[in-house]
């Protein structure tokens, strides 16, 4: 970069787990080439994050031609206050107290002579590019869920094709011309039996806004949804790929620096693992807020237990401000299964997915898990619960060929018995099914590497992204 000043780039983040870690991903990456970096979220989950990981409140940190600052703001509640446990009341709160925070960054930023150059807001903040469009400065959105997700959520947004409604909710939906799903296919906040309305409302914020943002970036790779990342590009939306951000080869040294809100479990998880045979482990972890009912763990339980297969399983105890009771695992459990079962509250997933012995994930298809796991190889057993998971599961059978289908949605409200499990577990270990998903795994794996190596569609698009940043100068970014 020579004697430039850096440029100045804010991040605004959803205080929540799932939301923060690609975020912070992708801000380490706009860090290593040479932007300066300002991470921002709340006070409450800059707590966490600061108890976790190597986060300092307003330090900075060096990476790579960059540098990377945390700043966490205080939402003006007090920590047990019961309105964090209601989306809609915490999302109105965040919004009176953010944009008056991120007002005063900006101004500041101006005072100092050091301008910022741009702001980008993950989805539940759609506000964020109201202050930046009111102070002139250009944003862009980090979607943190599939090109294809972003689509349904588009077409339901400017009515382009027929969704389920109350008189109508089984009918299939059109996504883009090569592709059609079925009601209990789209992200299920879209269908009129979901049970969290709100979260849909919130979303579709951000595309009543998306005039305001010049780019979207996606946490994908074209090689991935290369027709999805197409459909969206004719609408005349400035959009780019620029993931898998968890694997960018330029932000290895800086892996400490994490958004986890738990503290690492420490029994020796991978030390574990090294004493398995390659392939033979399966991994089932249902992200920060899947909590499944007691009669499904005992279910799982029980087909672990029939089909001797080795697994490491998290577990993690229900929020404080749930109030629900923890798990319990079967009488005898952990007894029956020593030495080939480890159950644990947390652990360092990347790293899990990442090792030899693992053969097979169970997961809630999270975009974030399912970007680890197509990225790390890893075949699947799908157990999505809701939202854009539902649409994840879909693609990771039929469209990407890595998995097969076992949970069901909270809608279908039905359990999945033991003998499923067990059915399910050793169809993905062992065996000619097992053989092709492994098979699809490893090609969607290169695939991913290919696209953060040096030169590849994502390395060039974050490039080009800062290209764009930097020609601002007089001319209005919103019209390039």
């Amino acid at each position: 970069m020579g004697s430039e000043a850096p440029i100045q780039i804010l991040l605004v983040s959803y205080p929540a787990q799932g939301h923060i870690n690609p975020l912070l991903r992708l801000a380490k990456c706009l860090a290593a080439k040479g932007s300066s970096v300002t991470f921002i979220t709340t006070e409450y989950a800059g707590k966490n994050m600061r108890t976790v990981n190597n986060i300092t409140d307003k330090s900075t940190t060096p990476i790579g031609d960059g540098s990377l600052t945390f700043h966490f703001f205080d939402d003006g509640l007090p920590e047990d206050d019961s309105i964090r446990n209601s989306l809609s009341g915490y999302s109105e709160q965040l919004e009176l107290v953010g944009k008056q925070f991120l007002s005063q960054m900006i101004k500041n930023h101006a005072d100092s002579n050091k301008p910022i150059s741009c702001i980008i807001n993950n989805p539940f903040l759609p506000w964020v590019c109201d202050v930046a469009y009111e102070n002139d400065v250009p944003s862009a959105l980090l979607w943190v869920q599939s090109a294809a997700v972003f689509i349904a959520y588009y077409n339901y947004f400017h009515k382009l094709t027929p969704f389920p409604t109350d008189s109508e909710p089984y009918i299939d939906v059109q996504i883009n011309s090569s592709l059609v799903l079925k009601y209990n296919e789209i992200p299920d906040f879209l269908h009129p039996f979901c049970k969290y309305p709100f979260l849909a409302t919130l979303i579709l914020e951000q595309f009543k806004n998306l005039s305001k943002v010049f780019c979207v970036l996606v946490d994908t790779y074209e090689e991935l949804e290369h027709d999805f990342i197409k459909y969206i590009s004719e609408k005349s939306i400035l959009v780019k790929t620029i993931g898998p951000l968890f694997n960018n080869p330029r932000i290895k040294d800086a892996s400490d620096i994490r958004g986890d809100f738990v503290k690492k479990d420490d029994s020796n998880i991978i030390e574990w693992l090294n004493t398995k045979q390659e392939g033979s482990v399966v991994y089932i972890s249902f992200g920060t807020i899947v909590y499944l009912l007691q009669e499904q763990v005992d279910e799982i339980a029980h087909g672990l237990l029939e089909s001797k297969v080795s697994f490491l399983w998290v577990l993690k105890p229900p929020s404080k401000e749930s109030g629900r009771e923890p798990h319990v695992l079967p009488d005898g459990f952990l007894e029956e299964t020593s030495g080939r079962g480890k159950v644990v509250k947390w652990c360092p997933q990347v790293e899990v997915l990442a090792h030899p012995s693992v053969g097979c994930f169970m997961t809630h298809c999270g975009w974030n898990s399912s970007m680890e796991t197509l990225t790390l190889g890893v075949p699947v057993l799908t157990f999505p619960a809701w939202g854009d998971q539902v649409t994840n599961a879909k693609f990771l059978v039929d469209v990407f060929g890595v998995g097969s289908r076992l949970g069901y949605t909270q809608i279908e409200d039905k359990l999945v018995r033991r003998d499923e499990v067990k059915k399910g577990l050793l169809e993905a270990l062992t065996g000619e099914k097992a053989d092709e998903l492994k098979k699809n795994a490893i090609k969607w794996k290169k695939a991913a590497a290919a696209a953060v190596a040096d030169g590849g569609s994502s390395d060039r698009n974050l490039d080009e992204f800062m290209e764009v940043i930097k020609k601002r100068g007089s001319l209005n970014i919103r019209k390039i």
